[in-house]
């Protein structure tokens, strides 16, 4: 941890977490793709994932404990154990090749997706329960890869669920589920015997659990149609976000 934090700098984080969690209230993920710039100005890059993950599955824990009864968990049965099969095929491209490339793929379909569906021509079908299978699998990878594969999830629900509370507590959940995989790795790494880590998030909760809980205001009061094009606009960004991260 950087020694130079001081409070203004702690108080710009819990800004940017507050800010970052409520659009994860919102939509069950995002909060790396508005914070982890900020953060990185602030504290060791290598710090911003471990922090992050412990953050996540917290506020998808919150998030659960309150709406869980809403989640799709035949889309959960689906995707968890390919979510698993993806990582470890993710953790093995690591090794084996350089993945930048597909840094680089992922972020351009995303920002065609998401233009697409913000164009208003997506015709209005479902996708099929065997779409599972490659979206499953991709986000595996690049959770592995980048600890990004979130917003692949999001377009399979988005194209599976009706229900927008439904949508945002299954992605929230599918990604607390991922995030715990990262949090076990990172314990047994002992990344967080790292006490001033550990504080750090213990300041930056409060934010999280006033972010999400904006969020799942904001989300009652959408419609569907506002709540979707929300959601292509985080994806929009999120895409972007990857582009940018190639290049650099």
């Amino acid at each position: 941890m950087q020694e130079t934090l001081t409070l203004s700098g702690y108080l710009v984080l819990a800004a940017t977490l507050l800010v970052a969690y409520v659009i994860f209230g919102i939509a069950g993920f995002g909060s790396a793709l508005v914070a982890s710039p900020i953060m990185a100005l602030y504290m060791p890059v290598a710090k911003i994932v471990p922090l992050l993950a412990l953050l996540d599955m917290c506020a998808a824990i919150v998030n659960v404990s309150r709406d869980g009864r809403n989640a799709q968990w035949p889309e959960l049965r689906r995707l968890v154990p390919l979510m698993i099969i993806g990582s470890l095929l993710g953790a093995a491209i690591l090794l084996k090749t350089r993945p930048e490339i597909l840094l680089l793929a992922l972020g351009i379909f995303v920002v065609f997706y998401a233009l697409y569906s913000l164009s208003g021509l997506k015709p209005a079908r479902q996708f099929s329960p065997r779409a599972a299978v490659p979206f499953g699998l991709v986000g595996g990878i690049f959770s592995a890869l980048f600890g990004s594969g979130g917003f692949i999830y999001a377009i399979y629900l988005s194209g599976r669920i009706e229900k927008k509370e439904a949508f945002r507590i299954t992605q929230t959940t599918l990604i607390g589920m991922s995030t715990l995989t990262r949090v076990v790795i990172f314990a047994v790494a002992g990344v967080y015997l790292d006490v001033d880590l550990l504080l750090l998030a213990l300041a930056l909760v409060p934010g999280m659990l006033v972010g999400i809980t904006l969020g799942r205001y904001f989300t009652l009061k959408m419609s569907r149609e506002q709540f979707l094009k929300l959601i292509n606009v985080i994806l929009l960004a999120s895409g972007a976000m990857l582009i940018v991260k190639y290049f650099s």
